[in-house]
């Protein structure tokens, strides 16, 4: 299979070890991964920010290859057990394709919407796990074993120390696909980065203790520029995109759509349009595989365009307003403003005016908190290794790393209903 990408130029996978690949993009569960957004609703303040998490998924299994190559340029001084086979890339590819298959619509949106109900990475493991699902199938036509190896690689756990680092660590291949993916569907430069040379600059780290696979480590002759160039690329892209005010507002209201949603249903109210997995997870806090792999952006679109004409006043406004873009604003506070003592301050006092105006202060108001941490080594096993076989940490032998380490980027906004931003602004400014 040769496939064109935005992102990668020409994507490969015609070995035979690769074969895995085209094999799972036939599975419906894959497929459905073409109508999840990567992004979420990020597209209604960056139009081009349309890809989905299908592409994705093809973009990480195609850097893991890259990966592979460069590991086993290096692994003839490993024992053989310790080495690239063919079955372990097979496991790796597959975990790399696979590792987003259960993400639900809007992507990780969905999960702050229903926060009673099973995380993405529980979703993909049942997917996985399942025997009635067509990856699952698909995994154990050969190896009735791969289905359980492959979750386990996905969650962070396997033998080779390296490989679960590359497909769940601080420089892993989801990440080393969605930061190029994002800036490029965003028209975002500053989240670009070396990919040929951190690939490039990636090796064998030295054991922890003997006869242990040793961990994926970083090439200090080499890589340093390469992984500052990454952490950086993130920074900006939280800072420019994933924390962007319109991408924060819009995901907002639809967590306060579906907060409305679960208490109308838990009030015995009955909601038009509402999918099974939706009413099962509000209601009981899961829902059966089946009803859940039916969700995606085009059924939670639909509701809610069916929810406009709502008989719940409040669940109406919301839904028009998103579906016809008349977003709420927001008023970030900074500095002094942002002290957690100050948020709450400023908070109350947009309650205040919203109710003055005869708003539901705890409907038309809210407090949006975001926050990550960049980088933080401190309990990240990746070291820099130098020529004598010594290893350091990145920040302790990057000035720049060394200097983000452990900070925390946070975000403090206050997000109201469009009508009262005067309002809320001039009782701000007092």
């Amino acid at each position: 299979m040769i496939l064109r990408d935005p992102v990668h130029g020409l994507v490969s996978f015609e070995s035979a070890e690769q074969a895995i690949v085209p094999a799972l993009l036939e599975s419906t569960e894959l497929q459905r991964l073409r109508r999840i957004r990567q992004l979420g609703l990020t597209s209604l303040a960056y139009p081009g920010a349309d890809h989905t998490r299908f592409s994705h998924a093809i973009g990480a299994a195609h850097v893991m290859t890259r990966l592979l190559a460069r590991l086993r340029s290096l692994h003839d001084d490993l024992p053989y057990w310790q080495r690239v086979t063919s079955e372990r890339a097979r496991e790796a590819l597959s975990a790399a394709l696979l590792h987003d298959l259960g993400h639900g619509p809007f992507s990780h949106l969905f999960e702050e919407a229903m926060p009673n109900g099973p995380h993405h990475e529980t979703w993909t493991e049942r997917i996985i796990l399942d025997p009635g699902t067509e990856v699952h199938r698909i995994l154990a036509r050969d190896d009735p074993g791969l289905p359980q190896r492959v979750a386990e690689l996905i969650r962070g756990r396997s033998s080779l120390t390296y490989l679960a680092r590359a497909v769940s660590g601080t420089f892993d291949v989801d990440r080393c696909d969605y930061l190029l993916r994002d800036a490029h569907a965003t028209g975002v430069s500053y989240g670009t980065f070396d990919l040929d040379w951190l690939i490039r600059s990636f090796r064998f780290g030295v054991e922890s203790k003997p006869g242990a696979a040793p961990p994926l480590a970083i090439d200090g002759a080499k890589g340093l520029t390469a992984i500052e160039s990454f952490i950086l690329a993130r920074l900006f892209m939280f800072q420019q995109v994933y924390f962007h005010k319109t991408s924060r507002a819009s995901e907002w209201m639809v967590t306060q759509v579906f907060a409305r949603v679960r208490d109308l249903l838990l009030d015995g109210t009955d909601v038009e349009a509402v999918p099974s997995a939706v009413r099962n997870i509000a209601l009981h806090g899961d829902a059966s595989l089946g009803e859940y792999l039916e969700l995606d952006d085009v059924k939670l679109f639909g509701c809610l365009a069916s929810w406009r004409a709502a008989s719940d006043p409040v669940l109406r406004d919301f839904a028009s307003r998103l579906c016809e873009r008349k977003l709420f604003k927001t008023y970030e506070l900074y500095a002094e403003q942002a002290e957690p003592n100050a948020r709450l301050e400023a908070y109350a006092t947009a309650k205040e005016v919203a109710r003055a105006q005869g708003y539901d202060p705890d409907i038309y108001v809210g407090l949006d908190v975001s926050s990550d941490v960049p980088f933080d080594d401190t309990y990240e096993p990746l070291t820099v290794v130098f020529p004598d076989n010594t290893q350091r940490r990145p920040a302790d032998v990057s000035f720049l790393l060394g200097r983000v380490r452990g900070q925390k980027l946070t975000r403090v906004r206050l997000i109201f209903v469009p009508e009262l931003r005067e309002h809320i602004v001039t009782a701000l400014m007092r």
